[in-house]
């Protein structure tokens, strides 16, 4: 069964448009990794400097050890991190009820 991995992003205020030019690079990254299904980002109506990462595994250690222990991650890390703040706190989920 796959797991949804859930962020909520804050970023530092005024850096929207580099951050997401900066996501558009790191989304390339996070989808060739193995046990990646899919993912979306969205940006919060209410909070101009929140977004939601949402990403679909196929497993958590697809991502806890597949990606956060690769190379790639290290170049995702490059391009995203120093956006935060505060540093994210990512949960992974499953399916209870639901359609797709």
């Amino acid at each position: 069964m796959a797991v949804l991995e859930a962020a909520v992003l804050k970023i530092g205020p005024g850096q929207n448009g580099a951050f997401e030019r900066s996501f558009d690079q790191a989304q390339l990254i996070i989808a060739s990794m193995p046990g990646y299904l899919s993912h979306e980002l969205q940006r919060c109506i209410e909070r101009d400097d929140e977004y939601l990462l949402l990403v679909r595994w196929e497993s958590v250690a697809a991502h806890e050890e597949g990606f956060r222990q690769s190379p790639q991650y290290q170049q995702w890390k490059a391009l995203l991190h120093h956006y935060y703040e505060p540093f994210p706190t990512v949960l992974h989920y499953e399916r209870v009820f639901g359609s797709e």
